[in-house]
């Protein structure tokens, strides 16, 4: 078979018509050359990969600096609505070949760092920082738009798996410095906490605080090719140079100056927990940290809004709603309510009502979860000591809001308990969601199965006072980084068929339908498949010694380990192939790679004894002489967007196997869609618009729906029919139970098979025999290629629902009243009118 092309030889391809434009390659080498010199200390003068690196980094951003600073002056001029998301987690990819797509930049730094005779393939190495898929979108559409969140000096730990268990390692991504980020210690705000509260005739003062400052850090957030570059501003935590010295005697300086750790440690670490709340004290104090940090910058954005001047120009709130908008992504940062009220009621001298109005018009809320473990419901007490002020606030604004629903139905006092935002119990507690939804003008989820669940159980009583406020926006994907970034062997494919306007409207894959039984473009659209699956099989050799048939099914399940998620299903498949081979060796089955890769939170005991069991059948199967290459198991270690880049392009089954209703979304699913895998699901999430978009015959969806879930819980589950009727089932929950998989620990996986018999609130067993079934149409399918790669085109075709430019655009309009743009902003070197 012939040598793939590299990634860098498919951009070239691409460049050639114009996708990575060429820009000018000599003006790139010479200030390339100008950095890696200044890299370069005096005794040293060998280059490493992270020098090239970060030479080339700061060359890309010189042509970010002059297109940042020219946006920031243009939103100043024009003073449109500021749009600010909010969240307490921008999950960090790589930047520099995102930025390099999206510059245009591409291919002339390509051919740069070619002709300067540098690493090409080790400069990509290093940097790890990007905004999520909207920051990207919110630009690519010429929105005014910030993120803000958290500058954690400690990542999502780092995976390692050390004998088969998950080991955490700190994600110390700093170490080397982040080349795209610029400190604005001139913006730095002070944030208070604890202290006391006194009412006095001149209003309510918040006295006796601890402060700590924030300081900001921006990155640069370029749309795509329209010389727009947005600002995610993120805080760092800083304590201030009196910091406790007051507390001490003189002789305990050293002490004083140590103890500024406590400061500090509010941006150290980000909680890793997924899908489940734990009410630590410095969880909360980071979700203050960034709401009170932020909201001093919105405000002083609203008050100068001239370019570079701080004096204030507008100091009536009557239009605040108009300039801003709130996004609040999840829960996290729901102190943004009372925080806002605080400001314009005790500082700004706002009457309540009118504050609350503001509020209220100013703040959206994007639910993402439905698990009840999930939501954030912190202890009254816990408040009452760290922030006194927002807890008066919170009860002022649950008063008026009880008071308004008994006077809608009175004598039900059922109903105003559920509604509460204090719920009463042993220890008194803040419900957030609740809280969000009251403070907010729009609450939505985010796919249609997902709002549909919001409103009719998670917030019923809610939207039955408030239907009008209830919205859904599907979430989406950026095509620059889920397609033309790590799979520009598909990219161009398609470019070579219908042009490269899908980039900017994904819609435009509609354009391949016509193409389905297209002779030459099913070729195409295979081999640029088998490229990708023979590259990460060369990349999983060399990680994990393990011989990979490249003509196998690569069946692919990443994300969160979670029992929602049921990787255990998966497993349980897993066991039943590899029985069925044992038992009848001779037949012909169709060879499959089965890759199951994600983190479990380091407390989730059961989340991490299923990476356990994952990997010691993979023991098993892949040291069996008579399974050969016909199964394979891998867990792909710490898997995060750069790993996620390579397998998704490799990918030929997608695994989206949640109980009917309890995954909010995903977004797995569409960059598997997107990059020609096809998908064996449950109707949940997103994978119910996936199947309309795309027709349901094109994918593989079984089990329960959520209805049936629902008939299922009212009867009463139970594990053990499951198990008593399908033979096949027994057999494999005997093996894991009994120790086949554990010889040298037998009892290793009692827990979890405890849990499945027992306490399995996802029902593994009743989607058991639908899943195996459907595994087998997978498999029939698999033996017909042609009939494949036609059911893959239709599959991509249908996928441009699934743009995150689709989902801004509908945040854009129905939620923050604004119109994207096209406009583009002149470059730099263009001078404005």
């Amino acid at each position: 078979m012939a040598k793939p092309l590299t990634d860098s030889e498919k951009r070239k391809q691409i460049s050639v018509r114009g996708l990575a434009g060429l820009g000018d390659v000599a003006e790139v080498r010479k200030s390339f050359n100008r950095h890696l010199h200044f890299t370069l200390v005096k005794d040293r003068n060998v280059a490493t990969p992270r020098d090239y690196f970060f030479a080339l980094a700061h060359t890309v951003r010189d042509h970010l600096v002059g297109r940042w600073i020219r946006t920031q002056q243009h939103y100043y001029e024009r003073d449109p609505k500021r749009i600010y998301y909010l969240s307490l987690e921008f999950y960090m990819g790589r930047t520099l070949q995102n930025t390099m797509v999206n510059l245009g930049l591409q291919n002339a730094c390509d051919e740069a760092i070619y002709q300067v005779g540098g690493l090409v393939a080790g400069y990509l190495g290093i940097g790890r920082l990007t905004a999520s898929c909207f920051l990207d979108s919110m630009a690519t559409l010429g929105l005014a738009a910030y993120g803000y969140g958290i500058r954690y000096e400690f990542g999502i730990f780092n995976q390692k798996i050390v004998n088969g268990w998950q080991v955490e390692e700190a994600d110390d991504w700093l170490r080397y410095g982040n080349p795209w980020e610029k400190a604005r210690p001139e913006y730095m705000l002070p944030v208070h906490f604890y202290g006391r509260v006194e009412h006095t005739p001149d209003g309510v003062k918040w006295l006796d605080t601890q402060v700590v400052l924030a300081m900001p850090y921006d990155t640069p957030v370029p749309g795509y090719k329209n010389n727009t570059v947005n600002t995610m501003r993120l805080w760092s935590a800083k304590a201030p140079n009196d910091f406790k010295l007051q507390d001490f005697n003189v002789g305990d300086y050293i002490e004083a100056v140590l103890d500024r750790n406590l400061a500090e440690n509010i941006s150290r670490v980000l909680y890793p927990n997924d899908n489940f709340f734990e009410g630590k004290e410095l969880r909360l104090k980071q979700e203050y940290f960034v709401v009170a940090a932020t909201l001093q910058d919105i405000i002083r954005r609203f008050k100068s809004s001239k370019f570079g001047c701080r004096d204030p120009v507008r100091t009536c709130f009557e239009t605040f709603p108009d300039k801003v908008a709130i996004q609040l992504n999840d829960t996290h940062p729901a102190l943004s309510i009372p925080e806002l009220m605080r400001i314009l009621v005790d500082v700004e001298k706002v009457d309540w009502d009118k504050a609350w109005e503001i509020t209220k018009k100013t703040c959206a809320y994007t639910n993402h979860t439905v698990l009840p473990e999930a939501l954030e419901r912190w202890p009254v007490s816990m408040f009452e000591k760290l922030l006194p002020r927002h807890l008066e606030i919170i009860y002022a604004i649950n008063q008026r809001h009880l008071d308004h629903v008994a006077a809608l139905f009175p004598g039900d006092v059922d109903r105003l308990r559920r509604m509460s935002v204090i719920e009463e119990g042993d220890c008194k507690r803040i419900n957030m969601a609740h809280l969000c939804v009251i403070g907010s003008h729009a609450v939505n989820g985010v796919a249609r199965i997902h709002s549909e669940i919001v409103k009719q159980s998670v917030f019923k009583d809610f939207y039955e006072l408030e239907p009008e406020k209830f919205q859904n926006k599907t979430n989406g994907i950026t095509p620059r980084r889920w397609l033309l970034l790590c799979n520009p062997g598909l990219a161009d494919t398609i470019v070579e068929k219908i042009g490269e306007e899908f980039l900017t409207d994904l819609s435009q894959l509609k354009k391949l339908l016509p193409l389905v039984n297209d002779e030459a473009f099913i070729r195409d659209v295979a081999k640029v498949k088998q490229e990708n699956k023979l590259k990460f099989s060369a990349f999983l050799e060399k990680e994990y010694k393990v011989k990979i048939n490249p003509s196998s099914m690569f069946d692919v399940h990443v994300k969160r380990i979670h029992e929602y998620k049921r990787q255990l299903l998966n497993c349980l498949h897993v066991i039943t192939l590899y029985n069925r081979i044992k038992r009848d060796p001779a037949k012909a089955f169709v060879p499959r790679t089965v890759m199951i890769g994600g983190k479990a939170a380091p407390g989730y005991h059961m989340a991490k004894l299923i990476i356990k069991l994952v990997t010691s059948i993979g023991d098993v199967v892949n040291h069996d002489p008579v399974v050969g290459d016909r199964l394979k198991v891998i867990f792909l270690e710490n898997y995060r967007v750069s790993l996620a880049e390579k397998v998704i392009p490799a990918a030929d089954l997608s695994q989206q196997i949640s109980t009917a209703g309890t995954e909010a979304s995903g977004t797995g699913n569409m960059k598997f869609m997107l990059n020609g895998a096809l998908t064996i699901g449950t109707m949940d999430g997103a994978n119910v618009e996936m199947a309309e978009e795309a027709g349901a015959e094109n994918l593989f969806i079984f089990g329960l729906r959520v209805e049936d879930v629902e008939a299922l819980d009212r009867k009463g589950y139970n594990a053990r029919e499951y198990y008593d009727r399908l033979p096949e089932l027994k057999q494999a929950v005997d093996q894991i139970s009994s120790g086949f998989f554990s010889p040298k620990e037998p009892d290793c996986f009692k827990d979890v098979v405890n849990m499945l018999m027992h306490h399995d609130r996802f029902k593994v067993f009743a989607d058991y025999e639908a899943y195996v079934q459907c595994q087998a149409q997978v498999d029939q399918l698999y033996r017909n290629p042609k009939g494949w790669t036609k059911k893959v085109i239709r599959n991509i075709a249908c996928s441009g629902k699934f743009s995150s430019d689709r989902t801004i655009t509908e945040y854009a309009r129905e939620i923050w009243g604004v119109e994207p743009s096209d406009l583009q902003i002149p470059p730099p070197n263009i001078p404005r009118d």
